[in-house]
């Protein structure tokens, strides 16, 4: 006998597929449109090919721009997973010590990214800020508006202060989610704290860290808000992350062409890293 389809069902799908064309395809395309014109204003756009990937490829302002953005996001990750995997074998699982500590977490995700980065901008002025005042009366010359190395630290360190909570929280679920049979096998064996996060607890977080990864690689790589409220990019071109060198030639020089070209190679660059970040995860996965 065979099998009748029914179709119908697509009909719900439908407007999901409408509304992701609108809100991701129709633009893109528009950007590809964009990409392979000379674009001198309203109806004066010429065709020029391939010219403007041909120059942001060779332009070094842009590579020395993805050297800091790769060096970021690599900082970004060692820093930010092994931190937010130790806060949350460390908080209580159960009780009003828990739920206390699950919101004192989330505060910092919940703040809006320019008023982080106006916070660390206040917070590390050494004449009024808290941090800065500090680390000169113990006697270290910090001066993030001046300084590559401060400023660099102090960018790093705001971005660990306000997303290492979300990695936190992703392990938090994982480890929660966890059976207590598991950890009464391992008293039962004797296994030792290491042995129980070793064998138990890390395995059962690798899905979650599959996430965290893809999550906090992405955001880091389009890091934007932050480091323009707290630096403008400076000292020099020293904190100008990929983000804010396409914002710039975009609407500051009003490149269309170019900056067109430079989005889908950023859009590109961001989709090829996370497919392979995702493709090792899942291999080392499947080997175990």
């Amino acid at each position: 006998m065979n099998k009748v389809s029914n179709n119908k069902a697509w009909w719900l799908v439908l407007p999901v597929f409408i509304l992701v064309a609108f809100s991701a395809l129709i633009p893109l395309m528009t950007v590809v449109n964009y990409s392979v014109q000379d674009i001198f204003g309203p109806g004066q756009a010429y065709f020029v090919g391939t010219e403007w990937f041909e120059e942001i490829l060779g332009d070094e302002r842009l590579q020395d721009s993805l050297g800091r953005q790769f060096l970021f996001s690599a900082a970004v990750l060692l820093i930010q997973i092994p931190l937010g995997i130790g806060i949350a074998l460390m908080m209580p699982t159960r009780g009003k010590r828990a739920s206390v500590c699950l919101i004192m977490l989330a505060i910092p995700l919940l703040i809006p990214w320019n008023v982080v980065g106006t916070i660390w901008q206040i917070f590390g002025r050494g004449d009024i800020g808290l941090f800065g005042w500090g680390l000169n009366q113990l006697g270290f010359d910090y001066n993030y508006t001046a300084n590559t190395g401060d400023a660099w630290a102090t960018v790093l360190l705001m971005d660990v202060w306000h997303w290492t909570p979300l990695v936190a929280l992703l392990c938090y679920s994982g480890l929660k989610a966890i059976p207590e049979a598991f950890y009464q096998a391992a008293e039962i064996d004797r296994a030792s704290k290491w042995a129980i996060f070793r064998y138990i607890q890390l395995p059962r977080l690798k899905s979650v860290l599959v996430i965290a990864v893809l999550l906090r690689f992405m955001d880091s790589f389009m890091i934007y808000t932050e480091p323009f409220v707290l630096t403008g990019g400076g000292p020099g071109s020293s904190t100008t992350f990929l983000s804010q060198t396409l914002t710039t030639m975009a609407i500051g020089q009003f490149d269309i062409g170019r900056a067109a070209a430079f989005s889908l190679i950023y859009f590109l660059i961001v989709l090829l890293v996370s497919w392979l970040f995702f493709t090792a995860i899942t291999h080392l996965d499947k080997q175990k």
